[in-house]
C-alpha cells in the first residue's frame, strides 16, 4: 500500500485545514489508518486514527474537540479536518497504516505534509 498525504500549508491561529491521505492498494478491514505528527525536536505524536472496519476513531488529547478524522472507503482516502489551529499544531503530518491506534507499529507510511500555524 502506498500512501499520499496532502493538504498542508501555512495558516494563522484559529484557521482550519483539511488533510487527505490517499491510499493506493487495498486497505484491509483489520487496518487502522493513523495521522501522526512530529514537530522539530519533539517525539512523534498520534494525532488521530480510524479503524477501517467500523470506523471507530481515536484522538490524541491535544486535538480532541478540534480535529476530526474520517474516511471515504470508495475513494480509499482518510481525511483529517483540523479546526481552531494553534501554533503548537505546527508539525509534519504523516499518515500511516497499522493494526492498532498507536504511534508505533505502523506497517505502511506515507510522506509527510507540513502544517505551519502562525500566531
Amino acid at each position: 500500500v502506498q500512501l499520499q498525504a496532502s493538504g498542508g500549508g501555512l495558516v494563522q491561529a484559529g484557521d482550519s485545514l483539511r488533510l487527505a491521505c490517499a491510499a493506493s492498494g487495498r486497505i484491509f478491514s483489520s487496518h487502522v489508518v493513523k495521522w501522526i505528527r512530529q514537530a522539530p525536536g519533539l517525539e512523534r505524536e498520534l494525532v488521530a486514527a480510524i479503524r477501517w472496519n467500523g470506523g471507530r476513531t481515536y484522538y490524541g488529547d491535544s486535538v480532541k474537540g478540534r480535529f476530526t478524522i474520517s474516511k471515504d472507503a470508495a475513494e480509499n482516502t482518510v481525511y483529517l479536518q483540523m479546526n481552531t489551529l494553534k501554533p503548537d499544531d505546527t508539525a509534519v503530518y504523516s499518515c500511516a497504516i497499522g493494526t492498532s491506534p498507536t504511534v508505533t507499529g505502523s506497517i505502511y507510511w506515507g510522506q509527510g505534509t507540513l502544517v505551519t500555524v502562525s500566531s
